[in-house]
Order: structure tokens, then C-alpha cells, then sequence
């Protein structure tokens, strides 16, 4: 029994998909368990087969269980080959993924399986990922956990003279042993560099009254978190609260309005006019969040243009943030599971001001 096997198979079913040529990465992970960096997965309603190359025969034999397993070695191409075992399977059509396959691998992909005609297949996995299972949401909580053991750490070691550099290492440091993977380059910035939302740590050192932003995750079993925190260095001035606290209110009423039927754009315009309620609206430039999985940035996306609704199951990142330039930025994020009447808050990092180092 492979349940996201089956679920592919309904979806398919669905779209009127008979064959289907699976070749994302991300979509290979999560249908076979395989972490390599190449594979093919062909799906009909009966059959399957997984096909990769001699450098990961054996990695795929450890990792995908339920799929016939079938490898190539040098010279022999991989598209040949895999049309090759098409023929054999008497599948003669497959839908490609078209939504994360470039027009120049089709065109390769075409002119090596010469047996099979190609056409493309609208995107199945989409919402598929969207929808996660228990076990995905034990995993990314213990992911969530990390990070903010992560944080934790952090904060015990921040004070003037620290360049962001260092915290960088010793943030990345931490998550490796902790037996972790690093979801995304950490993002730490302090001053008038935390009014870049994706700005990259520096050889500044943090001085007293900056702004100290941090973004970063761990990756557990291939799943991720994604944590945001911003502190102030040594003392705090008016400015610096009001703008924290009316991030944190921005935050807070999305998480509570967040339930199965809300519309995520909906959950976007609350933060915005929480925001604006200070004149910050107009300083929070991207969405407020998306979807996590096995990639940071998943399937769903939390702004004024989405057209997805919330699930049980869904697990979305918030996080809001007001970025000033010549002043500094503030982005308060955690990652939340839908359940069937409200979201579970996955992270668990304090969200009150912290002024460090503490006195």
C-alpha cells in the first residue's frame, strides 16, 4: 500500500492522465521516499516503474520500496532508456510534467523516446503536497523544534561587536549538529540592513540599537521549517516597539483568523490593515506566507492575488513584516498546520520583544 501512490492515481484519474512521466525532484521525493538527484517514475492506473541511473542503484534500493527498479550506466542515455521501458510496459503515451519541465528537456525527452509520445500533463502534485499527512506534519514539527532550539542558542550568544558573519556559523553550525540539514541560506541582518527582507549576513559587526533579523530552518527527512525572529541589540527605543508590537498584532490576528473555508487572501488583507493601523502597511512589500513541505517555498501562496483556500493539512509560514529603509525591518514568522477548526502553531520561539543581551 503506497498512499500517495493512490492519491496520484485518483488525481489522475481526475484529469483523465493514463500514463504519467514523473521527473520533479521535489514530486519523486514525495511519492517514492528517493532523495537522489536523478530518477523517472512512470505511473499508470496498473503499472510502475522507477528508473535511475548506476550512481544511485544502490541509494534507490535502501530508499523506494513498492516501485519495480530499473538502472542505466554509461553510455546509454537516460531518456532513451526510459522510453525503452515504456515500450516494454506497452505504454505508448505519457503526459510530462509540463508545469516544471523547460521546453528543451521536453524537446530532448522527445526526440530520445521515440516509442512514446509525449504530451503534458496538467499539475497533479500541486495540490497533492499541499494536503499533508500526519507523519509530513510530525516531521516538519520536529524541524520546527530544531529551529527554535536554534533560537534559543542564538540568543544567549547576541551582543554588540557579534558581526552577522559569526552569526550565520554559529547558526548553521547549530542546526548540523543537531543532526539537521540547513532548509535555506540563513538570512541574518542587523540595522538599516534588516530593511531587506532577503538580505544576506555581512561582516557588520551589531551595534546597540539595531534591528537584528534572522530567517533560517532546518530540513528533517527532507521536510522543512522556516523560522523568523527579530530582536533589538542592547536597547530598545519607543520606535523600535511600536513598530515590533504592531507586527506582532499583525501576526497574532492572522494566525487566529486562519480556519478550513478562510481564503488566504483574506488572512493577507487582515494582516495589511492591522499594519496600516500605524501607517506600516505601506513598508510590507511581499506576501504574507506560503506553503512548507519538502521545499521552503511550497505549493500555496498567502497574498493579496491568491486564489487558494485553506485545508486541514495545510501547512502555511506568516510573516508579516515592516521594512524602513534608513531605519531597519522587523519580520516575526512562524509555520502553522490547518486542522479542522482553527491552526496549530507549529514553532514555538517567544514572540515578546527581546532586547539582548539581557539584563
Amino acid at each position: 500500500m503506497n498512499p500517495p501512490l493512490d492519491r496520484l492515481r485518483d488525481a489522475m484519474a481526475q484529469k483523465g492522465v493514463d500514463g504519467l512521466l514523473v521527473s520533479d525532484p521535489t514530486n519523486i521525493a514525495w511519492l517514492t521516499g528517493f532523495t537522489g538527484t536523478f530518477a523517472r517514475v512512470i505511473v499508470t492506473q496498473s503499472d510502475t516503474l522507477f528508473v535511475t541511473d548506476s550512481r544511485y542503484t544502490i541509494q534507490a534500493e535502501e530508499q523506494v520500496s513498492g516501485f519495480p527498479l530499473e538502472s542505466f550506466a554509461s553510455p546509454v542515455n537516460g531518456d532513451t532508456f526510459v522510453g525503452e521501458q515504456a515500450r516494454k510496459m506497452g505504454v505508448s503515451q505519457l503526459g510530462f510534467e509540463a508545469a516544471t519541465t523547460t521546453y528543451a528537456a521536453y524537446e530532448n525527452m522527445a526526440a530520445k523516446m521515440s516509442h512514446v509520445t509525449l504530451t503534458p500533463a496538467p499539475d497533479l502534485f500541486g495540490q497533492l503536497r499541499m494536503i499533508k499527512t500526519p507523519e509530513e506534519v510530525a516531521t516538519i514539527r520536529k524541524a520546527c523544534a530544531i529551529a527554535d532550539a536554534c533560537f534559543g542558542h542564538l540568543t544567549r550568544l547576541i551582543r554588540p561587536g557579534l558581526t552577522e558573519y559569526d552569526l550565520q556559523i554559529e547558526l548553521e553550525f547549530y542546526l548540523r549538529r543537531a543532526g539537521a540539514g540547513i532548509a535555506f541560506e540563513p538570512i541574518v541582518v542587523s540595522g538599516e540592513r534588516s530593511a531587506r527582507p532577503h538580505g544576506k549576513a555581512s561582516d557588520k559587526p551589531l551595534e546597540t540599537g539595531d534591528f537584528l533579523t534572522m530567517d533560517f530552518g532546518a530540513n528533517v527527512d527532507g521536510y522543512n521549517s522556516d523560522l523568523t525572529r527579530t530582536v533589538v541589540v542592547g536597547e530598545a527605543t519607543d520606535r523600535h516597539r511600536e513598530i515590533y508590537g504592531q507586527v506582532l498584532l499583525a501576526e497574532m490576528a492572522a494566525i487566529d483568523f486562519m480556519k478550513p473555508g478562510v481564503k488566504a487572501s483574506e488572512v493577507d488583507a487582515l494582516a495589511r490593515r492591522i499594519l496600516d493601523e500605524k501607517g506600516l502597511a505601506q513598508y510590507f512589500g511581499h506576501g504574507l506566507g506560503h506553503g512548507l513541505g519538502r521545499v521552503v517555498h511550497d505549493t500555496g501562496r498567502m497574498n493579496a492575488t491568491s486564489e487558494d483556500v485553506l485545508a486541514p493539512g495545510q501547512i502555511w509560514t506568516v510573516e508579516p513584516g515592516v521594512y524602513i529603509p534608513g531605519f531597519g525591518g522587523v519580520r516575526i514568522e512562524d509555520d502553522v498546520v490547518v486542522t479542522e477548526t482553527g491552526v496549530d502553531i507549529l514553532t514555538a520561539s517567544p514572540k515578546e520583544l527581546l532586547v539582548l543581551p539581557a539584563r
